[in-house]
């Protein structure tokens, strides 16, 4: 897992219908895994020292972002850790809910990085229940990478949305991929997908590495390297 910076090892997680969609139009959020597969995400959620979303992905989904396994929760007190990793979002506006299940389930950091001309509106909306962070004029990923290595974050899980996940992969940041294949079409072509239109140095003429195939029930995990495997 060695790299070329100090900065964390980033690892995205998305599951996706057979199409590439990550949601649907309606209200209910649309599941696309299964009982086995959100087990291996809270595995992989107890080993990561961060864990970050869109600012989008908590308006939509109001995800916890909690280790749920109390076994998993009793190891990292063990280990001196806490329950759950760090929680971080991005926002390019401020425009987040203080109510947000993000903000109010479990006793764990909350990191809230936003833009230079959006920091204090982000300050006066979330105060109190997180730590708003200056990234850059624009936000700068890179950024953002620098800051959470300096909190002692060594790893970190983005799980999404598709927005971010572009973000991530377009800067050529991401070192590994949890790609889960949902057993459905949607076909909404108006729907949330994985990634959105970008220049991806993942392409035909620099492939990613297939690392693992494994059947968990009726979804498959796909698990890349988008670097070239010396680098990851």
């Amino acid at each position: 897992m060695s790299r070329l910076s100090d900065r964390p090892y980033v690892l995205l997680s998305v599951a996706a219908s057979v199409d590439g969609y990550i949601d649907d139009n309606t209200d209910q959020r649309l599941l696309l895994s299964n009982d086995e597969d959100f087990d291996r995400v809270d595995e992989v959620r107890s080993s990561v020292d961060a864990i970050l979303v869109g600012a989008n992905t908590i308006r939509r989904d109001n995800p916890r972002l909690l280790v749920r396994s109390q076994a998993r929760r009793d190891q990292r007190l063990a280990a001196g850790l806490p329950e759950s990793p760090i929680k971080v979002t991005m926002t390019s506006t401020g425009d987040l809910d203080p109510t947000a299940s993000f903000f109010t389930a479990g006793e764990v950091s909350k990191l809230v990085y936003a833009p230079s001309d959006s920091v204090v509106k982000t300050m006066d909306s979330l105060a109190g229940v997180c730590e708003v962070v200056d990234a850059g004029d624009p936000l700068n990923l890179t950024a953002v990478l620098d800051d959470l290595s300096e909190r002692g974050v060594r790893r970190l899980m983005v799980e999404g949305g598709g927005t971010t996940h572009t973000q991530f992969l377009a800067a050529d940041l991401a070192d590994e991929l949890h790609l889960v294949v949902a057993p459905f079409l949607n076909g909404d072509t108006n729907a949330p997908r994985f990634v959105g239109n970008a220049t991806f140095p993942q392409s035909p003429a620099h492939r990613m590495h297939l690392t693992e195939v494994r059947q968990l029930g009726d979804v498959v995990l796909l698990r890349y390297l988008p670097k070239a495997p010396s680098h990851a």
